[in-house]
């Protein structure tokens, strides 16, 4: 049986690495000669979630066409009716943080969202600012304050945890999205195919165009969130299976200029770097920059769907993949509360659908006149507002 989503989530927070017994090697040899951990050693990878999430690539979503923000993958549908309730209703968010580019353009995308019922008679926004106490206050709060309904973006998975259940216990109805808990008290829990499908898809891309015992830099943004300790323990599998050669593995706290810098050090003390594997692509153009500065040809590179990178990729042609984690998963957990408090049943686990921008279907993702922070995948090009509530 496969462990379930939340058992998943549940090693989120420690940054310890965890011994495992498995068929193949835990450890490998480093540019340095040191020993380094592959995902059969690190305590973020799960064997059979891994498996499943890149299964899932290649299963039909269930749902209405186009509208990828309501269609699911597999899913196992809950009875809601004991929470059907007559409206207008009053919607409470509790938001980890808009400290980056992808949550400003989700944010602006669920208020599009949420302007577009109106059976929403309110709806209240507390702002946790990436700070795990001022979030656990806030779930507080919002429970005193007479929600309908409870949506937590939360801002880690270990640590908001006892909070989400203390908002279940309420007995408000309560839609994780984004980031998980370790808990399967809430209603629904809502987030695209997740990190192992992520990391894996951008692995393989570029396993295939450097090929065995080529190099590629891996950038990281931070340990210890979910989603993003998945992307890697998925993309090292990849690699040690593909016998690519791993140069460094480094932080870059999403700062685009420590990024350019790690990447002009490694230059040059490596002479070449073939491809650039990258757990979050807000600094993909940075980076390709720094093979500019250094009159170096751009080596392969995964990003994301941030429109800079998509207009340099068809504007210089590069070799490029974009494994998109979208924006419009802000759509769905409006959708889904309203569903709930019709007593309409939802997915338990809401698995969403998560596009890969190749070269083939670039231009189809390409916006025109958006500014440069702007993520295609948002669904929002039909809402309220657009383009010039996203610019």
């Amino acid at each position: 049986m496969r462990k379930s989503w939340l058992t998943v989530v549940a090693a989120v927070g420690a940054l310890t690495m965890a011994s495992c017994t498995s068929d193949l090697p835990t450890e490998g040899a480093s540019p340095d000669g040191t020993q380094r951990q592959t995902s059969e050693a690190n305590e973020f990878f799960d064997q059979a979630e891994y498996e499943r999430q890149l299964a899932l690539r290649d299963v039909t979503p269930e749902g209405p066409d186009g509208k990828p923000w309501e269609q699911a993958l597999e899913p196992d549908p809950v009875d809601t009716s004991s929470y059907a309730t007559e409206g207008p209703h009053h919607l409470c968010f509790s938001n980890a943080s808009v400290d980056n580019p992808w949550r400003q353009v989700g944010w602006k995308t669920m208020q599009a969202e949420v302007e577009l019922h109106d059976e929403i008679a309110d709806f209240t926004v507390l702002d946790a600012e990436a700070k795990d106490d001022k979030q656990i206050s806030d779930i507080a709060s919002l429970v005193a304050q007479g929600c309908d309904a409870l949506i937590v973006s939360p801002n880690t998975t270990s640590t908001l945890t006892p909070a989400v259940e203390q908002a279940c216990d309420s007995g408000l109805p309560v839609i994780v999205f984004d980031r998980g808990v370790n808990t399967d008290c809430p209603v629904t829990f809502i987030h695209p195919i997740g990190g192992y499908a992520f990391g894996a898809t951008a692995a393989e891309f570029l396993s295939d165009e450097v090929g065995e015992g080529g190099t590629v830099l891996a950038l990281r943004v931070l340990p210890g969130v979910d989603v993003l300790e998945h992307r890697w323990a998925a993309a090292e599998r990849v690699f040690a299976e593909r016998g690519v050669e791993v140069v460094g593995v480094e932080f870059t706290e999403n700062d685009t200029a420590r990024a350019k810098g790690i990447v002009s050090d490694h230059l040059q003390r490596e002479g070449r770097i073939d491809g650039i594997w990258m757990d979050d692509g807000t600094a993909a153009v940075a980076v390709l920059e720094a093979f500019e500065d250094q009159g170096m040809e751009p080596p392969a590179i995964s990003g994301e769907d941030q429109q800079q990178f998509l207009e340099k990729w068809r504007d210089e042609n590069l070799t490029a993949q974009a494994p998109a984690y979208p924006t419009y998963q802000w759509r769905t957990p409006v959708i889904a509360a309203l569903r709930i408090l019709s007593g309409e049943q939802v997915p338990r686990e809401w698995v969403l659908p998560q596009p890969v921008v190749t070269e083939e279907n670039l231009d189809r993702y390409l916006g025109e006149s958006m500014p440069p922070l702007h993520y295609a995948l948002c669904g929002c090009q039909d809402m309220p507002g657009y383009p010039q509530r996203w610019q």
